[in-house]
């Protein structure tokens, strides 16, 4: 595995793995899935994994609790966050950071990051404390490194690099992000500080990876060398020489393997021009066909009134990313309540808000939401919803069946 630097000596993995996007069953962590792909991480060189709070509500701490141990913890550098949204005091602080240390069944955290941090956020926090907390913890040797994740703009990202002499920050960074957030400006900010810089979304939440529009996979294949969307996408981050380690949401153990193949093979500096000019051309199809720009981290959710609002804004770009596309069948069947008896679309919004409060993104979701419901309901959607349980609905299940028995017979 290919080893870089940080600011002050230690040296991380140059790809991260991160436990935000676990692989899943029954809407629980698969353990033993999940634990088969992180030692095939580290058995192969990653040493950095990043966690958090909340992460699978609350579990993704406590399973790497229960997996990193002995020589698996000696091998890797452990990284959470402060949940700061739970903080209102300083005894908030210290304890959220020992429930921490208990479900990782770590006596040292090695970079303990501030969560998502934005000018209102920090200042509110600076008033209770955090500082004097942070340092405080790293002397008793509860933590090690002292960061912070961000999602804001540009000027607060510069105030609270200002602010503090910190180890490590926590960006969002790929290619279609060069100017969203903290951007290529922020991370140089950050580097020329002598801040480590560690990426989170290098994929923007899978965006970048798996299905491509057709107009920008034609882009893809004018490169001599073939590449998935994924090893592209990895690529472009890993070859800033600003970037330590670049933090990956791995769900299925071929994609842990290809990660780590992309991140043995890209140093900084590596891509040339050619190339630099297709990212050029596919970051311009992106932006002119992605309606909402949504990386699917889930903070937005449990919503009070049940809106799957992830998979709302997926399905919304699919429409207009892919011809062809069902979005619209499987928007019906998903979350209209077709296949189950459980809806969670768009038009169920109530406009609450605690959504918008909580997106990374600062996206406006309830007027988003509309616009879903707009686009993808439209008029007289219960009625569609009833239609499809009562006709197409058994209509498939008896294709389903019959196909089964004539596989049988077939035997």
């Amino acid at each position: 595995m290919q080893m870089r630097k940080t600011n002050d000596g230690d040296e991380l993995s140059a790809l991260g793995f991160g436990a935000m996007r676990l692989p899943t069953k029954n809407g629980m962590i698969n353990k033993e899935e999940a634990k088969k792909q992180i030692y095939y991480a580290i058995d192969h060189g990653v040493n950095f994994i990043d966690t958090a709070f909340p992460y699978h509500a609350g579990s993704s701490e406590s399973f790497l609790g229960e997996i990193l141990q002995g020589e698996y913890r000696e091998k890797v550098k452990l990284c959470t966050k402060l949940p700061s949204w739970f903080v209102n005091s300083y005894e908030d602080m210290e304890k959220y950071l020992e429930i921490q240390l208990e479900k990782l069944k770590t006596d040292c955290i090695d970079y303990y990051l501030i969560h998502s941090l934005g000018e209102g956020g920090f200042e509110k926090l600076e008033k209770l404390g955090v500082i004097k907390f942070l340092e405080t913890a790293k002397k008793q040797g509860k933590i090690g490194k002292i960061g912070f994740s961000f999602h804001d703009n540009k000027d607060a990202f510069k105030k609270i690099v200002d602010a503090y002499n910190w180890d490590v920050c926590l960006i969002q960074y790929n290619f279609l992000d060069e100017t969203n957030q903290a951007g290529t400006k922020g991370l140089e900010y950050a580097a020329a500080n002598g801040i480590t810089v560690i990426v989170m979304e290098p994929l923007k939440g899978g965006i970048l990876a798996g299905d491509v529009p057709e107009k920008a996979q034609k882009i893809w294949n004018k490169s001599n060398i073939k590449r998935t969307p994924a090893e592209w996408a990895l690529k472009w981050v890993l070859n800033h020489p600003e970037v330590t380690c670049v933090i990956s949401g791995m769900g299925e153990l071929e994609q842990v393997k290809e990660n780590i193949k992309v991140a043995n093979e890209t140093t900084p500096n590596s891509i040339p021009a050619d190339e630099m000019k297709l990212y050029h051309e596919v970051k311009e199809v992106y932006n002119e066909l992605m309606v909402v720009d949504c990386t699917g981290c889930g903070y937005c959710v449990p919503c009070p009134v049940g809106v799957d609002i992830p998979q709302c804004f997926e399905l919304y770009n699919q429409k207009y990313m892919f011809k062809g596309s069902h979005s619209t069948v499987l928007y019906l069947g998903n979350l209209g309540g077709v296949t189950s008896n459980k809806q969670a679309h768009a038009g169920l919004c109530n406009g609450c808000g605690k959504c918008a409060k909580a997106c990374p993104q600062k996206l406006d979701i309830p007027i988003l939401l509309k616009d879903v419901s707009k686009q993808m309901e439209g008029r007289g959607f219960n009625y569609k919803v009833k239609l499809g349980k009562s006709v197409i609905f058994p209509i498939f299940n008896g294709v389903l069946a019959l196909n089964t028995k004539i596989s049988k017979l077939r035997k």
